[in-house]
């Protein structure tokens, strides 16, 4: 078996190759199950809002292992050279910030917003998740809109059955899903 060399994703892995035929991976998150996808792939977003039955106006959150990550979908020079050292600082962990969406973000990830819900995570399965994917990932809790989320995997499994892809692995220690920050204000839109 041939190791693949950066750049190249191992297609031989089933979560790589459920991830790139657009199914939803259901994986641990700081505080809840989440649910997530490939960010670019339309079909598999609209799919997950559908099965969360969640309005597409509300957007969705983008996670990643690093910044780097992020880049294709933020604008950087448009960050508030005052926030940027707080944002930065505050990664990896369950800090989420609404930061200005590049020119090429769909719709799709940004719902009505002008600006897009980001965040590095210090979870290890979504960091290794997001590193062999060699992506971000879509990021919601894994719960239908307005129920409880899910905060093991028997709980996903109990919503969503045999629908989604399960990864293995453990919910964090944190009470409550991350804090959503304003990156141009500071504002505390979700504590």
């Amino acid at each position: 078996m041939s190791i693949p060399t950066k750049g190249q994703v191992d297609t031989s892995d089933p979560i790589v190759s459920a991830f790139k035929n657009g199914d939803l991976l259901v994986y641990p998150t700081e505080a809840v199950m989440g649910i997530g996808c490939d960010p670019d792939n339309e079909e598999a977003v609209l799919a997950l809002l559908a099965l969360k039955q969640r309005p597409i106006e509300k957007g969705v959150i983008l996670i990643a292992a690093n910044y780097s990550q992020l880049l294709p979908y933020i604008n950087d020079e448009a960050i508030l050279q005052h926030r940027r050292t707080e944002i930065v600082s505050s990664w990896p962990g369950p800090n989420t910030w609404l930061l200005p969406k590049s020119a090429s973000t769909p719709q799709w990830l940004t719902g009505k917003h002008e600006k897009i819900a980001v965040r590095v995570s210090n979870h290890p399965v979504v960091k290794a998740l997001c590193e062999k994917l060699e992506k971000p990932l879509v990021s919601t809790s894994a719960n239908l809109t307005g129920q409880q989320p899910a905060i093991t995997q028997q709980d996903a499994i109990n919503i969503f059955g045999d629908s989604v892809f399960y990864i293995d692995g453990e919910v964090g220690g944190h009470a409550k899903p991350s804090t959503i920050r304003d990156g141009d204000t500071g504002e505390i839109i979700r504590s």
